[in-house]
């Protein structure tokens, strides 16, 4: 009987979830056929948008700056606003953040999220419900899209990653901005975001473990205990392959905590004991998530530059399963996302810029194939000619619209797994650090290393005299400065950051190893960050020996 009960309500949850996803789904018809409409006519849609910025925040205290009110075309709004970078809106955030009102956009902001800088370890990015409403016309299509190519996934839950980082939320009755969302699923505001909430493994209260053990601990167990698991969406491969590399080394513990269950601890909720579903496991394999997940029908995540080379292991790991690889998402935007084989232009959410090679600023409309622009965008958010310093390639096109391929940041920033370190925060750090722990120093370098089975980071330094012991740790302290590091280190996908002292004639070898790859020794300037990342082997070789 005590079956047969089980087996009701199994299936009684299983027709609930499928009808939430349904009701999901179906919510989002409307704005995926918007979105198709505006795929053939990129200019317009674009157009549009603009003229909408224009028109809510022209008496912000930017738009009266700028004179919003007589612009008549893209060409004035070009002219009349600069392409800018976040240095150019830190008095403006500090305004925000202090309570002001009407400084960037009409609406109020609802918080201030973290990202990492160009010039600064941390940023905060104005949020508004509009910008929140922008993201939502992105992500519904993409979802409308997938659920009509991969139906599987409407049949039982999802999971999307949960930040295992704590929010900071406003003072009672205070009128100072947030910062950061409580949810991922904020993003998307409102009913969308009670709607998606409803769909989900709920895993919400994991942001706020302790440790990233527990953390992975119990975001399996939730896992596990869910046989009609259907969609897995996270961002960085490396999350869910670490999460895999946890399930297989501690398999006989999880399913002994799945039988028994764990119990409440601070703001973690309980796990009530699933002694059927543990016994069912004992017969499949930790190797196999197809075993454990029989209808998982995608794998949603980062496909593109560094995480190009870790989808083909994760399709290893997941035979069967579509592994679908995501757009170009930043925490100011939404770039490009995935739809019917494509990557194109979240063509209603934002309206976009692209800079040429030569400085040549062109729309949407204007895009040649194969070419590589760096990316501009003006938001709901407040954000007006904003460079995002991301690179991408025009694939192809979706009707009229560019399809995107993200090939990494600019010059300058080295991005393995999300943490966009940059060369000025890093410099800036170090010009902090180094009178005080390597006050000789006559060469230094911080660059990504790839030997193990987790990169990290290395500061190399040629000294003429004692380097601290200290350095390493304040070297890591930070760079964690930066919230989406701190993240990578926090999740494991980086290792903390170390310091290697190198020989005499590093700087030569140095500019050698530059000179090699193309660069010209009168182009070469002294970053404190490189992206390249065999520099190990090339300090350790005599100098004067190239390869």
């Amino acid at each position: 009987m005590r079956a047969h009960r089980r087996a009701r309500q199994l299936s009684g949850m299983k027709a609930a979830t499928a009808c939430l996803n349904a009701a999901w789904v179906g919510a989002q018809a409307r704005s995926y056929f918007a979105f198709r409409a505006a795929l053939r006519e990129p200019q317009r849609a674009q157009e549009a948008i603009l003229h909408r910025y224009l028109r809510l925040n022209a008496t912000t205290e930017f738009g009266g700056r700028h004179q919003f009110h007589s612009i008549r075309s893209v060409r004035d709004f070009q002219s009349r606003v600069p392409l800018s970078d976040f240095d150019d809106y830190q008095e403006a955030v500090d305004a925000i953040q202090s309570g002001a009102l009407k400084i960037l956009t009409e609406e109020r902001v609802l918080c201030l999220q973290p990202s990492s800088g160009s010039t600064r370890a941390a940023k905060l990015i104005p949020y508004t419900r509009t910008l929140q409403c922008e993201f939502g016309r992105a992500v519904g299509p993409w979802l409308f899209d997938l659920a009509r190519r991969a139906p599987g996934i409407l049949g039982g839950p999802a999971y999307w990653s949960v930040t295992p980082v704590n929010g900071q939320s406003r003072e009672p009755g205070g009128r100072t901005p947030a910062v950061g969302f409580e949810s991922d699923s904020a993003y998307l505001g409102g009913w969308l975001q009670r709607l998606v909430q409803n769909t989900l493994i709920d895993c919400e209260d994991l942001k706020h473990a302790e440790n990233i053990g527990e953390f992975r601990t119990r975001t399996l167990l939730r896992l596990l205990g869910e046989p009609e698991l259907r969609l897995i969406s996270v961002w960085h491969p490396t999350f869910l392959t670490l999460l895999l590399e946890e399930l297989s080394a501690s398999w006989e513990q999880l399913l002994d905590l799945l039988a028994r269950g764990l119990p409440a601890a601070g703001r973690l909720r309980a796990i009530p004991p699933r002694p059927h579903r543990a016994s069912q496991l004992k017969r499949a394999n930790p190797q196999l998530p197809g075993s454990l997940w029989p209808r998982l029908a995608v794998v949603s995540c980062w496909g593109d530059a560094h995480a190009g080379g870790l989808i083909a292991e994760l399709k290893k790991r997941f035979a069967g399963v579509w592994v679908q690889p995501k757009g170009l998402i930043a925490t100011e935007a939404v770039v490009s996302i995935p739809f019917e084989d494509h990557q194109p232009l979240a063509i209603r959410s934002h309206f976009y810029e692209f800079i040429d090679d030569l400085g040549g600023v062109r729309t949407a409309s204007d895009l040649e194939r194969g070419a590589v622009y760096s990316l501009a965008v003006t938001t709901g958010g407040g954000l007006y000619r904003y460079r995002l310093r991301d690179r991408v390639r025009v694939e192809d096109f979706v009707h009229a619209t560019p399809s995107l391929r993200f090939l990494g940041k600019e010059d300058k920033v080295s991005d393995i797994c999300g943490e966009k370190l940059s060369d000025g925060a890093v410099a800036v750090l170090l010009a902090r650090l180094l009178p005080q722990c390597a006050p000789e120093v006559r060469f230094f370098v911080l660059a990504p290393e790839f030997e193990g089975a987790v990169s990290g980071y290395v500061l190399y330094i040629e000294s003429g005299g004692p380097v601290s012991e200290t350095l390493s740790t304040s070297l890591e302290c930070g760079l964690r400065e930066n919230p989406n590091y701190a993240l990578c280190i926090r999740l494991g996908q980086l290792r903390p950051a170390s310091v290697a002292l190198v020989p005499p004639g590093s700087a030569e070898r140095y500019l050698e190893r530059l000179r090699q790859s193309g660069r010209r020794l009168g182009d070469i300037k002294p970053n404190a960050l490189s992206t390249f990342s065999d520099w190990r082997a090339v300090f350790a070789r005599p100098s004067g020996v190239s390869r």
